[in-house]
């Protein structure tokens, strides 16, 4: 796929040669100086026949005049105002033109992309994230023509830096890329071909791949464990529950484990509680945490980190039935607490009550959670942004530097002792599920932080950002993968002096 040559000049016969142009008067240097004395490129963007502007494709037949037989210039703007984000979502735009075109090869200039705060090992990082994460498609199930679809097979970095490092930034980029993908088709998958027992044995293959330990838990094995909460919310389902575990250990020894815990609800009709029709639409989603977490592992997997990791995530699907889950139910989380059911439409929190019980039960000593959790992040902050809670900001901070560098954007919420209050008010039980509308997306999260209890804990709540309306540079719309590349750099970037 991707190939590495120490060489910037036009000799190379290519289907397709990739520069970056920025906005400037300066002199030409490099490729683009021979491009320029060759097909005379200054006076093309004067005449704004080729584009500068950020993200802007332009495409020139070379006529012969350079071996290459096109020219793909990518618009980046002035050169002080790109960033890494703008550059991955610039090449994002190139690679989605240059598949519309069928050209099966391409080569990219790696020196015309550079700037004072931006180096080839970056641009490097920044296209082979982007290639995966632009060109990716469901494969859905509308009947076609057998002609294949038409992909990019061979993309070369032409650099003059150290072969071997760019081919290391190349290598993790389109790790970090290809899992956000694996985890976009999972939440794409249609409720009834993604089952609890569909996902369990999607996360058991993956253990077997990357020689992770692998545990399932099945019904039998957590009533006996006294997972009140999951089971709650099976009751009313045909399909079985599962408590899906995963274990990466980095080190030798299985200490300052950081406990990833995802909802793996595959399909939310809000039970009893029942979701009007137009929002029952959709909610194959509701285990977008449960795929943010495999996608991590994939990457972890890969990587090899000397962490120490365990992933967790309780999966059923909540449904109405004669034996569902009622309000007014007291049901008895594996932790011990006891909880007043309020609202069964609040059953993410209620399955990742005994996700973290269990995560701690299997030494986590640090802990995310993730879940597509309340619509109430959404009227908070919008589907671009998710929501984070804490009981420990140094914690938090790490992870939100995790979320800077993987460029996913989140926002902290706050939980205050009379948050806490809210969760705690029940007459007959320790803890209700879901003490109103006011302040929704942070009861939520008090809940879930009362079984994390002293633990430094993190949680992301992307209900608004699991999945989008439309399409964009770096993939179509639907399933966004979203905080997969977040906790895999989290883990990757630990350090215990978060204590």
């Amino acid at each position: 796929m991707f190939h590495i040559q120490k060489s910037t000049n036009l000799t190379e016969a290519t289907e397709a040669l990739v520069v970056g142009v920025f906005k400037q008067t300066k002199p030409f240097t490099g490729i683009l100086a021979d491009l320029d004395e060759q097909l005379d490129i200054r006076t093309l963007i004067k005449s704004g026949d080729i584009e500068v502007r950020n993200k802007a494709i332009t495409k020139i037949p070379t006529l012969g005049k350079v071996n290459p037989k096109r020219i793909f210039f990518v618009g980046l703007g002035r050169p002080k105002e790109m960033t890494a984000s703008s550059l991955k979502e610039g090449f994002g735009e190139l690679f989605q033109h240059i598949q519309k075109s069928g050209i099966a090869e391409v080569s990219i200039a790696l020196p015309s992309f550079e700037t004072d705060a931006v180096n080839e090992y970056m641009c490097a990082y920044a296209l082979s994230e982007a290639f995966p994460l632009s060109t990716y498609k469901f494969n859905d199930y509308k009947r076609r023509s057998n002609e294949p679809a038409k992909r990019i097979e061979k993309v070369t970095l032409l650099t003059d830096e150290d072969n071997q490092e760019i081919e290391n930034m190349v290598r993790t980029g389109y790790i970090y890329g290809k899992a956000t993908n694996s985890a976009r088709t999972l939440v794409n998958l249609p409720g009834n071909m993604l089952t609890a027992t569909d996902l369990a044995q999607y996360a058991r293959e993956l253990g077997e791949k990357y020689e992770f330990e692998v545990e399932i838990l099945e019904k039998e094995d957590m009533e006996k464990l006294g997972m009140g909460a999951l089971l709650a919310v099976n009751k009313g389902s045909v399909e079985p529950p599962k408590m899906i575990v995963l274990k990466y250990q980095g080190k030798k020894e299985w200490k300052d484990v950081i406990g990833l815990v995802g909802k793996g609800i595959t399909y939310d009709t809000g039970g009893y509680s029942l979701k009007p029709r137009q929002s029952m639409v959709g909610m194959k989603t509701d285990m977008g945490g449960a795929a943010s977490v495999l996608g991590a592992m994939e990457i972890i997997g890969e990587i090899r980190p000397n962490q120490n990791v365990v992933a967790v995530i309780p999966s059923t699907d909540n449904m109405v039935s004669a034996s569902a889950f009622k309000p007014d139910d007291v049901i008895t989380a594996m932790s011990g607490k006891t909880i007043e059911v309020l609202n069964t439409d609040a059953e993410g929190r209620l399955a990742l009550a005994d996700g973290i019980t269990y995560a701690k039960h299997h030494g986590a000593e640090y802990l995310i959670d993730v879940a597509t959790l309340t619509g109430g992040v959404i009227v908070a902050l919008g589907e671009e942004t998710t929501g984070a809670m804490t009981n420990n900001q140094r914690w938090y901070e790490k992870v939100a530097e995790a979320s800077v560098e993987a460029q996913e954007d989140m926002w902290q919420l706050p939980i205050f002792e009379r948050d806490k209050k809210r969760v705690r008010n029940s007459a007959i039980a320790d803890l209700n599920n879901s003490p109103g509308r006011e302040g929704h997306a942070i009861m939520a999260g008090a809940f879930i932080g009362e079984f994390a209890e002293e633990t430094p804990w993190v949680h992301l709540d992307i209900a608004g950002t699991s999945v989008t309306k439309k399409s964009g540079s770096l993939g179509p719309s639907g399933a966004t993968g979203v905080m997969v590349r977040t906790l895999a750099a989290a883990v990757e970037r630990f350090d215990v002096e978060t204590k």
